[in-house]
């Protein structure tokens, strides 16, 4: 489609088209008026021979009339292009300007604004919109260059630790070879987990996935019986409450959201005879997914950080378990490719408290 654009015959502008329509439409009314007139004149005029001598009859004052009439139409036609070329730029000027800034936005300059000043009309809510579009899409590529970046870095350690394995273990025939495939073992699964989860990010920000009727109580029994080992090896206990909580979405992708909030909240626990509650439910036309988790209190600023990529909650009391820092990042991502909210507060005795809200799922799906 943009091959067959670029390859379009150029055509007037609209300026040009702006100022023939108003020389057209202004002639066009010249040509009635004077139409009328010639008709009145032949109308009502007396003929040859019957007016009083020294005056002048019907075909003299059309003469004058018709002479009169073609000077009065060149004026108008000058008139309405000048006119119409002028009043035409004026109004096309605010379009000018978001051209420009359309342009300025495609060799990469989204910092550019356009700021139309003046009162609210067609062209100041157009500029206005775009403003916001240039802003939005400036943070989003903001944000996909930090996001990036960060995964290059985070995925940069675990290759230059393997690469550093290798050079020791080559250089040292007498190490410990058991050690070293060990600790390639870990470092090649940290690296495995940190790919899947990149991946698993982008299918949910393209939400490339098919929709069906989902139970989120179901998919919080397999995530909890999955995670139990994890807990109990950590001394956390795992409460589970609530009703049948039907959703609409990929199951798959739900159930990564699920486990992935259930394995934060185990986690970062106390460091012993802590406790993680999960609670579904439906509220106020909402599929309301809940899971809280005791521990030592967070200050607000750290909270609202916990959902950006790779950030682990180092001031968190589990610094044990480094992750590969976007288990929030992606139930955020999941949550919002389905529509959804994720809301995430400080228990005042300590932990978190983070709630998902999904849309009830249509008629058409429960049927």
């Amino acid at each position: 489609m943009r091959e067959e654009g670029a390859e379009r015959a150029p055509g007037l502008s609209v300026r040009v088209k702006l100022t023939l329509s108003y020389a057209g439409f202004l002639v066009l009314a010249g040509v009635l008026l004077l139409a009328a007139g010639w008709v009145s004149v032949r109308r009502f005029m007396p003929e040859v021979g019957s007016s009083p001598a020294g005056t002048l009859d019907r075909s003299d004052f059309l003469r004058i009339f018709a002479s009169a009439a073609g000077m009065v139409l060149v004026f108008l036609l000058v008139f309405g292009l000048l006119g119409g070329w002028i009043l035409a730029g004026r109004m096309l000027a605010p379009l000018t300007r978001i051209t420009d800034a359309t342009r300025v936005a495609a060799n990469g300059s989204l910092s550019h604004r356009i700021r139309l000043p003046g009162r609210q009309d067609e062209f100041r809510e157009l500029a206005d919109a775009f403003d916001v579009m240039l802003e939005q899409f400036e943070a989003h590529v903001a944000e996909q260059q930090r996001f990036a970046a960060d995964a290059s870095h985070e995925l940069r350690t675990p290759l230059a630790i393997s690469k550093a394995l290798l050079d020791v273990a080559r250089s040292d025939p007498t190490r410990d070879l058991g050690e070293t495939i060990d600790r390639l073992h870990t470092v090649n699964a940290r690296a495995i987990d940190l790919t899947e989860a990149l991946l698993l990010l982008g299918r949910a920000g393209r939400r490339s996935f098919t929709r069906e009727p989902v139970d989120l109580s179901l998919l919080v029994d397999e995530a909890t019986e999955t995670l139990l080992p994890l807990a109990e090896r950590r001394g956390v206990t795992i409460e589970t409450s609530g009703d049948i909580a039907p959703a609409f979405g990929s199951q798959a992708l739900l159930l990564q959201m699920t486990t992935n909030l259930v394995h934060n909240a185990i986690v970062h626990n106390l460091p012993d005879g802590g406790t993680v509650w999960v609670d579904t439910g439906v509220h106020a036309g909402t599929v309301v997914l809940t899971v809280e988790n005791s521990g030592e209190k967070l200050p607000p600023p750290l909270v609202r950080t916990l959902t950006e990529p790779f950030r682990r909650g180092t001031e968190r009391i589990r610094t044990d378990h480094a992750g590969v820092g976007l288990g929030l990042t992606i139930v955020k991502s999941i949550t919002q490719a389905h529509d959804g909210s994720l809301t995430i507060t400080p228990r005042p005795a300590g932990g978190l408290r983070i709630s998902v809200r999904l849309p009830a799922p249509p008629a058409s799906a429960v049927t």
